[in-house]
């Protein structure tokens, strides 16, 4: 049997620590390092760098990453594969070259297109900034099998980057679903850097203070030839490795318990972890069939203009002083009012508080208009022009901007064969990848996506009411205009672990999520248990709005939702406790 393939990630988003890529070279043997760079929001902003400049579209801190790292990686025989090409892989993959030359390097850089899909008559978006299916590791997997240093790519799935380097050191084939899917689990894992190895957890307190007092450490995949693998990181680094922050990525911005990618389709339920030491956790078990005949596209187009005036209140009269600013600054903008005022304030102050800020209430108004103007001076100079002239103890967080363009998402989907999944290698060489067998897809059944518990209902008995965080783990994030929730029983060592799992199963329905958090009141709950990760996934639907750039949330990627719902009261039965 082929011996694991190691591959380490080094960045979870565009802005991730520079430092890491050289971080994971330095810190032990390695096969492959990876990168994540691109999300919604960062193909928005990749679209606006290509209207000032048709040469970028892709991730710059990525060549910065390269050319202080290349030379180390091609010394220990490292292979770069990453997402930062964007909208332009093509243009990073020459800057690349670019940058080897200048080191006195001859590295092969091949890089992976297709998914660009701007005019393309398979999809109606005429007036979008970006339109990028979600491609799969196979182009990645040619690109290495055909000898390339570093392999680039536009859209592809967060995963993709793992899986492509997986395939080719196996030689896995596109039928192989098992395999494919543990490498696609092994790839959401470590796709978001840090955040597997404690970044964001909400148990953080469990990690020792040592490994809180320096930088998380960025995860490794250890994947083995029949798709299990060990997620662990370099000994000596910050964080841990544990059951709990495993579990944390995989309730991570997931749907349905059946996870859709280009490559396969993964039943999230067949996941089975297990602590296999200090900083290693041991991910098997995972099952995989036919990925779905449709590619999912992420389509971002523009949504109109937005600014926003963020009002201090003070001590007495909150009620009143909100009331009247809010009454003078609709007047003051009069005809020229943008079409959307979104009004929200934070409920901090406290009586008789020992500081002002204690004190103190903000008072938030987000304009959203299809035109520059209305959110520009006219509404920066009404909220300025009444600093004199409203509430007692005016004073603003901010003066406004200039007002600023949105985005705004939306997911599509399109036939397989609307695109052209294409490697081109270092030498011009163009090879198409060819398409999966594909299976039932997105209106097939769901045989994994329990929405209904599988635990019998509890006896009656003594209930205490406390926070469901004393037990519950939780993540949270973004999906397009949709939440994403995950809640899971933490692994403390507790005899009564099983039963928590049964209450926590019980517990969680679409009605207990709507009185949870009143904003879903009336929107679209779907819950899906994950039983041997002792947990729930939660997908609230239209919570986030149109998402990316144009949501007037508070919290608009909903990255602190499972935390405000871990402070939440329930009754939890007193022999939980």
């Amino acid at each position: 049997m082929p011996d694991p393939i190691k591959i380490a990630n080094c960045s979870g988003f565009y802005g991730d620590r520079l430092s890491a890529m050289r971080e994971q070279l330095e810190g032990g043997d390695l096969d492959v390092v990876t990168g994540d760079y691109l999300a919604e929001l960062t193909m928005l902003i990749l679209a606006r760098d290509t209207y000032r400049d048709a040469s970028l579209g892709y991730a710059k801190t990525f060549v910065t990453q390269v050319e202080d790292c290349l030379g180390l990686a091609m010394e220990r025989g490292v292979k770069i594969v990453s997402n930062a090409g964007g909208l332009n892989p093509a243009g990073l993959a020459d800057k690349l070259r670019e940058v080897a030359k200048a080191l006195g390097l001859d590295a092969n850089v091949a890089h992976v297109e297709g998914d660009d899909l701007r005019g393309s008559p398979a999809l109606e978006a005429p007036n979008a900034l970006s339109v990028n299916a979600y491609l799969g590791g196979f182009g990645i997997a040619r690109a290495l099998t055909e000898g390339a240093d570093i392999v680039v790519t536009g859209r592809v799935t967060d995963a993709s980057v793992v899986v492509g380097p997986a395939v080719a050191h196996f030689g896995w084939t596109p039928e192989q679903y098992d395999e494919v899917a543990g490498a696609v689990v092994a790839g959401h894992i470590i796709e978001c850097g840090a955040q597997a190895t404690g970044g964001n957890f909400s148990g953080f307190r469990s990690l020792p203070a040592a490994s809180r007092a320096k930088p998380l450490g960025f995860p490794i995949a250890e994947i083995a030839a029949d798709g299990s693998c060990v997620i662990t990181k370099h000994a000596g680094t910050g964080g841990a490795v544990t059951v709990d922050t495993v579990t944390a990525q995989l309730v991570y911005e997931i749907q349905s318990a059946r996870y859709l990618g280009p490559d396969v389709t993964t039943d999230l339920t067949s996941i089975s972890l297990e602590q296999d030491g200090e900083d290693r956790v041991r991910v098997s078990g995972i099952r995989g069939e036919a990925p779905p005949p449709q590619l999912k596209v992420c389509v971002n187009e523009l949504g109109g203009h937005r600014n926003m005036v963020e009002f201090v209140l003070t001590g007495l009269d909150i009620e009143a002083k909100a009331e009247w600013v809010q009454a003078q600054f609709e007047a003051g903008l009069g005809d020229n009012a943008p079409s959307s005022l979104s009004w929200s304030r934070s409920d901090t102050a406290h009586p008789d508080a020992a500081s002002e800020e204690a004190a103190s209430t903000i008072l938030r108004c987000i304009a959203r208009d299809l035109k520059p103007e209305p959110v520009g001076k006219a509404f920066s100079s009404a909220a300025v022009e009444l600093a004199l002239a409203s509430y007692p103890g005016f004073t603003m967080t901010a003066p406004p901007g200039r007002g600023a363009p949105y985005g705004v998402y939306r997911p599509a989907y399109v036939d397989r064969d609307a695109v052209t999944h294409t490697v081109v290698l270092a030498d011009g060489t163009r090879i198409t990848i060819d398409d999966p067998s594909v299976g039932p897809g997105l209106d097939g059944p769901d045989r994994t996506g329990l929405r209904v518990s599988p635990y019998p209902a509890p006896q009656d008995s003594v209930t205490r009411n406390v926070p469901l965080g004393r037990f519950v783990h939780a993540r949270s994030g973004d999906k397009g205009g949709d939440a994403n929730l995950g809640l899971w029983v933490m692994h403390d060592g507790s005899e009564k672990y099983a039963d928590r799992v049964t209450w926590l199963s019980k517990l969680i329905t679409p009605k207990k999520i709507r009185e949870l958090i009143p904003e879903a009141a009336d929107l679209e709950v779907e819950v899906y248990t994950l039983p041997n990760l002792g947990g729930v996934n939660v997908l609230i639907r239209g919570l986030l709005g149109e998402g990316v750039s144009s949501s007037t949330r508070f919290d608009p990627q909903a990255k602190g939702l499972g935390e405000w719902v871990r402070s939440r009261l329930v009754h939890i039965r007193e022999e939980l406790l």
